[in-house]
């Protein structure tokens, strides 16, 4: 790594940790060197960052991101979607107008900085399925002594 790459940070200091993940996850940077692209596309992960190679094998946000956004989107907004209904009871056409591309963006949007959040936490937290070190060496060859994410 380059002397301008931010150093990734303490384990023992939480704040510090909390702001790396933060940092990258949502701008979609390197978790490992800070600088290099996560993404290769809207939500497709790289297969390794091109500025430090940290390969991105161990990631598996799943379905973290989707579940997420619609927590944090979908379920307030239904909520005042019922309300409007029950309020001022308008035409279908007006919640087809306001209610679905709302409901739409909404969910969409946020969706790659909340997978990139899943994968720098994923990573800065080495957090994986306990006991599958040795199975993920076989599966692709690695060293099974070592950490998936020190690979």
């Amino acid at each position: 790594m380059e002397a301008d790459t931010p150093a990734f940070p303490p384990l023992n200091d939480g704040n510090a940790k909390f702001r790396w993940i933060l940092r990258c996850g949502w701008k979609g940077l390197c978790p490992r060197c800070g600088q290099g692209h996560m993404f290769r596309s809207w939500l497709k992960i790289v297969d390794r960052c091109a500025h430090c190679d940290l390969d991105y094998r161990f990631a598996a946000p799943d379905d973290g991101p989707a579940f997420f956004s619609l927590c944090i989107v979908a379920l307030p907004l239904i909520a005042f979607v019922v309300w409007v209904q029950v309020a001022f009871a308008p035409p279908a056409w007006v919640h087809l107008v306001t209610s679905v591309p709302f409901m739409a963006l909404g969910t969409l949007l946020p969706l790659r900085p909340l997978k990139g959040w899943l994968v720098a936490s994923q990573f800065v937290n080495r957090a994986q399925e306990a006991g599958t070190r040795q199975l993920w060496a076989q599966l692709h060859g690695t060293q099974g002594d070592r950490s998936d994410f020190d690979q």
